[in-house]
C-alpha cells in the first residue's frame, strides 16, 4: 500500500467572500498528483496552509504523519518550494544563493546543488539573478528545491511561460525525483498538457471545494464526452451527466463512463476528453 507523504483533510479558510471549504486530498509516495483550478480557486492558498505560511479556520495537514503545525520546522526542512517567480534577490549568483542557502538547512548538499546547476547550464558565477532568462530562474528555483534533499516537493505554476523544450526537460527531472516510493511531487498548474504526460492522480479544485480527486488515467481513458444538439439533452439520463455546457451550435455532456455512454447512445457522438476540458465543462458548464 502506497504511504500517504502529504495528507490534507476538512482544510478551510475564510477571506471574506471567498472560502476555501473542506478540502482534503492525499499525496502517495512515489506519486505526482496534479492541482488544478481556475485562477481565484484556492490553490494557492492551499499550499500556503501546507506550509504554515497563514493560519487555518478547520482542517489538519499532515506531512509525513507529522502535524505541519505542531512539528513545523521538522516538516519544512523536508520539502521543496518552487513557486512561479523567482524569489531569489536579484543581485546575487547562483552560486552565492548556493552559500546562503547551505546555513538555511540542515540537510544541504553542495555537490548536489552544484551538478544540478552544471546540468542545467546555469553559471555559478558570472551573471546575477537579473540577467537570468525565466527558463533558467525556474532551473535555479529547481536546484535550490531539491539541493536540500527533500521528500515532498510543492510546485506552484513552476513551469509556466517556459518553452517545450525547458519544460520537457523540468518534467524529465520531476519524473526522475518519483522514480521511488519515497519522494512525491504536488504540482500546481494551468498547464494540463504537462499534467497529462507526468501527473498520477488530478485534484480539481473549483470556487473553493475539491470537485474530484481521481487517477489522471481514470479521466483520460474512461470517462468522456457527448456531443449532441440541445434537443437531445433531455433525452440523456441524469445519472451519465457530470456536468454539461450548452454553446450557440452544440452541447457537450461530461460522462464518467465513455464506453457506456457509447452502448447507450449509439447515435450520439462520444468522444475522449482532456484535463482541460474537464476543467472548462466544469468551470463554466452546468453541473448536475
Amino acid at each position: 500500500m502506497e504511504q500517504e507523504l502529504l495528507l490534507v483533510d476538512g482544510l478551510t479558510k475564510r477571506y471574506g467572500s471567498f472560502t476555501l471549504d473542506q478540502v482534503s486530498f492525499s499525496v502517495p509516495g512515489g506519486s505526482i498528483v496534479g492541482f488544478i483550478g481556475e485562477n481565484g480557486a484556492g490553490k494557492t492558498t492551499t499550499l500556503r496552509l501546507i506550509l504554515d505560511e497563514i493560519p487555518r479556520d478547520g482542517g489538519r495537514v499532515s506531512v509525513f504523519g507529522r502535524d505541519n503545525r505542531e512539528q513545523g520546522s521538522e516538516v519544512r526542512e523536508e520539502i521543496g518550494v518552487v513557486f512561479d517567480e523567482c524569489h531569489f534577490h536579484e543581485m546575487f549568483t547562483p552560486g552565492e544563493i548556493g552559500k546562503i542557502l547551505s546555513r538555511c538547512y540542515r540537510c544541504w548538499d553542495g555537490e548536489l546543488y552544484r551538478s544540478l546547476l552544471s546540468r542545467f547550464a546555469l553559471p555559478e558565477k558570472g551573471k546575477r539573478v537579473k540577467e537570468l532568462s525565466r527558463g533558467m530562474k525556474m532551473k535555479l528555483g529547481i536546484a535550490a528545491a531539491l539541493a536540500h534533499h527533500p521528500r515532498l516537493l510543492l510546485l506552484d505554476e513552476a513551469t509556466s511561460g517556459l518553452d517545450p523544450i525547458v519544460r520537457d526537460e523540468m518534467l524529465e527531472l520531476l519524473q526522475e525525483f518519483v522514480g521511488d516510493e519515497e519522494h512525491a511531487i504536488l504540482f500546481s498548474s494551468h498547464i494540463t498538457e504537462d499534467l497529462e504526460k507526468v501527473a498520477d492522480y488530478i485534484v480539481f479544485l473549483h470556487k473553493g471545494r475539491v470537485v474530484f480527486s481521481e487517477q489522471k488515467d481514470t479521466l483520460l481513458y474512461d470517462w468522456g464526452v457527448i456531443k449532441c444538439g440541445q434537443a437531445d439533452l433531455s433525452r440523456i439520463d441524469r445519472e451519465d451527466i457530470a456536468a454539461v455546457k450548452s454553446g450557440a451550435f452544440e452541447t457537450r455532456v461530461l460522462t464518467k463512463n465513455r464506453e457506456a455512454a457509447a452502448r447507450k447512445y449509439r447515435d450520439l457522438t462520444v468522444d475522449h476528453t482532456s484535463l482541460e476540458e474537464i476543467m472548462v465543462l466544469y468551470g463554466r458548464g452546468e453541473e448536475q
